[in-house]
């Protein structure tokens, strides 16, 4: 029999949240498997991430680009018809069960009103029904939402709320919690399963995502002793893009003093810590059933959250603490190895359908990483591309490709860009944007000629213009 897929997508996970001794269960995936110290997602926002991660395709190319929040830019969120993805790859053969979070947007309606081949043993519907039948009250609430600006088509402007740093602690039984009742459901699918078929299990948790309304333990699991903020948080660097202003980072994230962003750090690695029990709940089933051994289990985060770095909330930017992801691959053979290159989610998809012989129609835009594990020839060029088109509607664009060590952010809002240029290895931070010391013209120029190309393959709907090193910094400096 085929081996069992497991994949567990947190939203919302910065990497570095992670190794702290708050995660036994997440680093036992990484302890025992490869680990891409270098992952980063196609997009950071959870819709156009999850397209790109479960097509194996940039959002431009599979169509979904935004959050569809907004029925004037709602085309725009979905994966256009006709194109594969893990799950309609995998279910004819494996037994496919769902558990949380589904943001996997496809044209013609929500994948699982369409896809009766997929247990939806657990979805944010089926939750909300949870709740009223309980009596119980969703976390969050008003005091979690602040307003802030979204324009229409990339014209209109309007407010809406979105998700705050405040915390709280949820007053509700654990079992009412988002991922608590999400791990519940999985475990009970994976129990009730097609034994006579390998499992495909997505497990997709909203934590650590906001509202920052969680309840005990996990409120006061972790105290200020526990952890240090890292040396961004809190600081707006000069030469950092001033357009994050225009966007829903800086909107809210400025709103925060370093010593306020402590307590959301805090409450944020408490809810880290949960999700890591929700993940060993999933795992210890597995090992229950007997089926642990036998498969392959793959742990991820959707995108990453900035948490104060650059004094910015949320995720909708570039920057390491966005748009990087933990990425761990544990096969079979349990064996460790950290991988230290740029590779991106679309990867993964394509890893999977090679190691498991699968038949697809059509193309992926990303390539198996089995050569790369194994020591051959890997053709990615050690690059990757991300893009950004919104939240709810188009309107803030930005592109960005990592090669190497090297970054390169466009920032774009309306008819003005701004540009961004770190060595991510050296300056981890990204504390010194490089265009701005003179020294690395030519490597700026050769990486927007890169990013342009790409943008025009991908038939991207937005394009670049010529940038001039000198005129820019007189115009910033």
């Amino acid at each position: 029999m085929r081996p069992n897929v497991i994949v567990i997508m947190a939203d919302q996970l910065r990497f570095d949240a992670l190794g702290r001794g708050f995660t036994p269960n997440i680093d036992s995936i990484r302890e025992h498997g490869i680990d891409f110290t270098r992952a980063y997602c196609a997009s950071p926002l959870c819709v156009p991430a999850r397209g790109a991660f479960f097509t194996g395709r940039y959002p431009n190319t599979n169509g979904s680009l935004i959050n569809p929040w907004l029925p004037y830019d709602a085309y725009y969120g979905d994966v256009h018809k006709g194109i594969d993805n893990l799950y309609t790859l995998m279910e004819d053969d494996w037994c496919s069960i769902h558990s949380g979070k589904q943001h996997l947007f496809t044209e013609g309606g929500k994948l699982e009103d369409m896809d009766a081949k997929t247990i939806w043993a657990s979805t944010e519907k089926t939750y909300k029904e949870y709740l009223a039948g309980e009596g119980a009250r969703m976390p969050g609430g008003p005091y979690f939402k602040s307003p802030v600006p979204e324009m229409k088509g990339g014209t209109f402007t309007r407010v809406t709320r979105y998700s705050n740093a405040n915390t709280g602690c949820y007053d509700q039984d654990e079992k009412y919690y988002f991922d608590r009742y999400f791990a519940d459901k999985a475990v009970e699918a994976i129990r009730a399963r097609d034994k006579s078929k390998p499992l495909l299990l997505n497990a997709m948790f909203l934590a650590p995502h906001p509202p920052l309304e969680i309840p005990e333990p996990w409120y006061s699991r972790i105290s200020y002793d526990d952890f240090q903020l890292p040396e961004n948080v809190g600081v707006y660097y000069p030469h950092q893009s001033p357009l994050q202003m225009y966007n829903l980072t800086g909107v809210i994230g400025a709103r925060y003093r370093k010593d306020e962003w402590k307590e959301s750090w805090r409450v944020y690695l408490g809810l880290v810590a949960m999700l890591d029990s929700c993940v060993g709940q999933v795992l210890d089933e597995l090992k229950k059933e007997g089926i642990y051994d036998d498969s392959i289990i793959i742990f991820t985060s959707d995108h990453g959250e900035m948490l104060g770095s650059h004094a910015l909330f949320q995720k909708m930017c570039m920057y390491e603490e966005s748009a990087r992801v933990p990425l761990f691959i544990s096969f079979p053979d349990r064996k460790h190895k950290e991988i230290d290159r740029v590779i991106s989610h679309i990867d993964v998809l394509p890893t999977l359908v090679d190691y498991l012989s699968l038949e697809h129609k059509g193309t992926f835009d990303g390539k198996s990483l089995l050569p790369l594990i194994n020591g051959d020839v890997f053709s990615n060029d050690n690059t990757a591309y991300i893009q950004f088109d919104g939240n709810g509607a188009r309107s803030n664009f930005q592109r960005c490709i990592v090669k190497g060590s090297y970054k390169l952010i466009v920032d774009y809002f309306k008819d003005e860009m701004f540009f961004e240029l770190y060595d991510v290895v050296s300056d981890p931070g990204e504390t010194e944007n490089l265009i701005f010391t003179g020294g690395y013209d030519a490597l700026a120029l050769d990486m927007l000629r890169l990013l342009r190309k790409h943008m025009e393959e991908t038939c991207d709907m937005i394009a670049l213009p010529y940038l001039s090193p000198e005129e820019f910094r007189r115009a910033y400096k």
